[in-house]
């Protein structure tokens, strides 16, 4: 599994449900064929420049930190996977870093979050109304080429509502 990129002092934890396939395939964060969280991210504005995978070690420069919620995964006969969700985990990392928010990549990580943390589960994409140790969690539209069925420019605009959201805390 990817390692994560955090530190004190940042504005924002992205937080996935685990990076897809094996960790020879995806070396990076978001390094998925047809993943746009490089461009929504850019395109939010809530970073200045456009950036790829090769770059999430340097978000952190940027206030934002990623991470996943599950770490582990196990490999099924039938050829699926079991995630490991590590909701206390989470909250440890979160607490340690203390961030302005905390984001969740799609409503499945933020409802799996929720329900190990037994909060209420998130339905609409924004503000949770439940926080991640101490910090507002907010749901976004999954980034991964799965997710194409909803148009970009709705992602956009749902991941600039993130950065409105940031303005407010």
């Amino acid at each position: 599994m990817l390692t994560d990129h955090l530190r004190p002092g940042l504005r924002l934890v992205i937080a996935g449900v685990a990076p897809a396939g094996p960790p020879q395939t995806h070396r990076h964060y978001y390094a998925g064929r047809g993943n746009s969280f490089w461009q929504l991210l850019h395109e939010s504005g809530l970073v200045p420049a456009r950036l790829g995978p090769e770059d999430d070690e340097r978000l952190p420069e940027f206030g934002i930190g990623l991470t996943d919620l599950a770490k582990s995964v196990t490999a099924m006969p039938d050829g699926g996977v079991t995630v490991h969700y590590d909701v206390a985990g989470l909250g440890a990392k979160v607490a340690a870093v203390r961030p302005l928010a905390v984001a969740f990549v799609s409503k499945t990580a933020a409802q799996a979050y929720a329900s190990g943390a037994r909060l209420p589960l998130p339905h609409e994409w924004g503000a949770t109304g439940w926080d991640v140790a101490g910090r507002p969690g907010f749901v976004l539209p999954g980034p991964s080429g799965a997710n194409n069925g909803m148009a970009l420019p709705l992602r956009i605009a749902l991941w600039r509502d993130l950065a409105d959201f940031l303005e407010t805390l």
